[in-house]
């Protein structure tokens, strides 16, 4: 990492991704994708320049020198998710120079990324995530392990959790009595935190999890773990959500985040009021809860058209 860059800039970009962590509380994959953006700009840069990168040859750059980095991302065949994530990483850290150390170069302000917006959610049906979460109780070896993940799933549909809020969750966030849970505190990105109210199977999936857990998770522990007693990795979640995909005959947008996507849908569907939506959701920006308006637009219209008479 940053094998290209002076000591000078390396100590600045140090700096920057700690504070990107303990000032602005930016996730830990955030700051991991964050580094190896900034990564990829300086290792493009030395060859851009011929050379070690140093803090005054960013000064230096010319709009056309993070002309030539974004053409290169694009014939490499980067996504333009993926590059515009790396833009933002960039501007961060020279937003970063700025304030903190007077290091400015404003050709930057001269180059426009190209506007992206992410693909639409695409939400499962309630009889699909329902039968998601019963088919992860069923499908595991170990009858603790079926709980477990039958409580994940349950929480990300129930209660609209990201997959990283789930299993960031700790044993004593659930309390005492768990099948009595009603709200649950749950921290979000930014370290933001928010209520989230608790269904009843929810917290009977939870209740049910702990029971026959083998070995119950310390308080400040946890609260899903994996076979070898350490936090549960997201990826064991989304491996399964993969087989079961493929046993249901789901579609592949059935991932651990659509049932999030499905919970937010489900209630718009239902009446509810988008800026509880928005809370529920830890959305910081009500334009980013919107976003369920034109999806479930999108099934109305469908289903006129299917249903309609004169459609």
């Amino acid at each position: 990492m940053l094998a290209y860059a002076t000591a000078d800039l390396a100590a600045l970009a140090r700096e920057w991704l700690a504070w990107i962590g303990e000032e602005r509380r930016l996730a830990a994959r955030t700051r991991l994708a964050y580094a190896q953006d900034l990564d990829g700009f300086i290792t493009f840069l030395a060859g851009h320049l011929g050379g070690g990168v140093s803090s005054e040859a960013l000064v230096a750059l010319a709009p056309s020198d993070f002309r030539a980095w974004l053409a290169w991302r694009h014939g490499r065949g980067l996504a333009r998710s993926s590059t515009a994530r790396a833009m933002a990483a960039v501007r961060d850290f020279y937003r970063f120079l700025d304030r903190r150390h007077g290091i400015h170069n404003p050709a930057l302000k001269a180059i426009r990324s190209a506007p992206y917006r992410r693909p639409l959610p695409r939400p499962l049906s309630a009889g699909q995530a329902v039968e998601l979460a019963a088919a992860a109780g069923e499908t595991a070896r170990e009858p603790w392990i079926a709980r477990r993940d039958e409580a994940v799933l349950l929480l990300l549909y129930g209660g609209g959790l990201r997959i990283g809020e789930a299993l960031g969750l700790l044993r004593r966030d659930v309390g005492p009595r768990p099948r009595e849970l009603q709200v649950l505190r749950v921290r979000g990105k930014g370290d933001r935190e928010r209520l989230v109210p608790v269904l009843p199977v929810v917290a009977a999936g939870i209740d049910a999890y702990l029971a026959a857990c083998p070995n119950p998770p310390a308080a400040d522990g946890p609260l899903f773990i994996g076979v070898r007693g350490k936090a549960l990795q997201p990826a064991v979640i989304q491996g399964l959500v993969r087989r079961l995909r493929a046993a249901l005959g789901l579609p592949e947008t059935a991932t651990p985040h659509a049932l999030r996507h499905s919970f937010a849908t489900h209630l718009l569907a239902g009446g509810a009021d988008l800026r509880a939506i928005q809370e529920l959701l830890g959305h910081q920006s009500l334009s980013t809860t919107q976003r369920y308006t034109a999806v479930d637009s999108e099934r109305l219209l469908a289903l006129y058209a299917r249903a309609h008479p004169r459609a």
